[in-house]
């Protein structure tokens, strides 16, 4: 009888052992998932604080371009008067050539 309750108690031993090893095995397994978890929610972090910097640098950009568009705006306006100081000038060149003509007759 000796031997059969050392036959069982070395059998519960074992089954014991088993079964520790198995939820040490769940434990890590579980541990490493949430290792990783953590580590990709780090890398979302940082992938929307790279998206925010790229968002504010285009913001900047933006802002630059619209200024610049503005300004040619304004050179448009600009060469207009411009051009027609130039028109109006040709014209009197005309008319002052027609007078010298009309002198020297």
């Amino acid at each position: 009888m000796a031997s059969a309750s050392s036959t069982s108690a070395r059998s519960l031993f074992t089954d014991s052992k088993m079964r520790l090893a198995d939820r040490v095995q769940v434990n890590v397994n579980n541990i490493s998932s949430l290792a990783r978890q953590i580590t990709r929610g780090s890398k979302s972090s940082e992938i929307l604080m790279h998206s925010a910097r790229n968002f504010a640098v285009q913001e900047h950009l933006m802002e630059n371009s619209e200024s610049n568009l503005k300004k040619m705006q304004l050179l448009c306006v600009h060469l207009g008067y411009q051009h027609d100081s130039m028109l109006k000038s040709a014209q009197q060149i005309e008319e002052v050539k027609e007078q010298v003509c009309a002198m020297q007759r």
